[in-house]
């Protein structure tokens, strides 16, 4: 349920109206805008009498809320989200390119090529340091190593950092070592992991299940939201379909449905919604254009030795023809570039 406020409601009124609502069990989200301030109740609507909330002063409004994920409902909070990364934005003006390997495999290489993507221009590093694999035979990442050396490359570059946590028993040693914490697309509804997520203050970026609905993905955001971290970035990185040509088909459409559900920033991963590391910067430029808040790029110095998703990682200096072609589609869309 909504509680739109009235412009000239006073401090007063608005601490009894949320005094009323926690008294009858009702956690509260506010949303203060420029123009109006909303009050969104979450909890057992039938202990709520709709017709006494709207009575008390200060109210100009009551709405219910239909839409089954609550928090993460535009409706709820009406303006655009922005979490900020060690003074990185995601989800402002400024389109985000976030940029690295998929496994660290070695400190040199992570150093190396974080100083390559900063150079170029990326706001952020990823790096796999857990590596879920189809195969068990596959490098399955250097885990603790990995996130050591990660640091290390922060430290040398001022890049903050983002990689992927897979049990609820990691969250805590990740969130020690990185600054956003990546769900990948096999645990977007592992339910234990997405509440314990919320139990800690670190952004969380929440790659898109390979068969999830809308719905399903906003309700999986819905989970760490309704624990108490609102610090959830969604990501868009391809489903299965019956195509075969691509590892996966980039729902590029789901950008701007998105955009108009939810308030939450949206990063688009072309690299794995394509598989292709010849399809990566295309679909980038048709991602901006989609209105997306920023792109998740797998790139590597040497790609043909890459030790894990070689076909879809992308060099250096493909990196860098990407990030010329995307600024004037970001600029037309209103985004901006540094």
């Amino acid at each position: 349920m909504i509680v739109v406020l009235k412009k000239n409601a006073t401090e007063k009124q608005i601490q009894h109206i949320k005094q009323r609502a926690m008294d009858l069990g009702f956690k509260i989200h506010e949303s203060k805008g420029v123009e109006v301030t909303i009050l969104g109740l979450i909890g057992d609507e039938r202990k709520l009498n709709k017709q006494q909330i709207e009575a008390m002063e200060g109210v100009e409004k009551v709405m219910e809320v239909l839409k089954p994920y609550k928090l993460a409902s535009r409706d709820f909070h009406p303006h655009d989200t922005v979490i900020d990364v060690n003074g990185v934005k995601i989800g402002g003006k400024e389109l985000i390119i976030m940029a690295g390997p998929c496994a660290v495999e070695s400190e040199a290489q992570i150093c190396g090529i974080a100083k390559e993507v900063k150079k170029l221009g990326a706001q952020i590093l990823r790096g796999g340091a857990f590596k879920p694999r189809s195969s068990p035979y596959a490098f399955q990442g250097l885990e603790g190593e990995g996130l050591k050396h990660l640091a290390k490359a922060r430290e040398q570059t001022g890049l903050p950092i983002i990689t992927e946590v897979l049990d609820t028993h990691e969250v805590p040693l990740v969130a020690e070592y990185a600054d956003i914490l990546q769900v990948g697309t096999r645990n977007m509804q592992n339910f234990k992991l997405l509440k314990a997520l919320g139990k800690q203050k670190k952004p969380v970026l929440l790659k898109r299940g390979m068969s999830a609905t809308l719905e399903e993905f906003l309700m999986a955001a819905e989970y760490i939201m309704s624990e108490g971290n609102h610090n959830v970035i969604l990501c868009e990185r391809g489903i299965r379909t019956f195509n075969t040509y691509t590892r996966n088909t980039l729902d590029l459409a789901i950008v701007p449905v998105l955009k108009k559900l939810t308030h939450l920033p949206i990063v688009v991963d072309p690299s794995h919604g394509t598989g292709k590391y010849d399809l990566v910067i295309p679909m980038s430029r048709a991602a901006v254009a989609a209105g997306c808040d920023g792109l998740i790029i797998e790139c590597h110095t040497e790609p043909e030795k890459s030790v894990s998703d070689a076909d879809q990682t992308i060099s250096p200096k493909r990196l860098a023809e990407l990030i010329k072609e995307i600024k004037p589609i970001a600029n037309a869309v209103g985004k901006v570039m540094k």
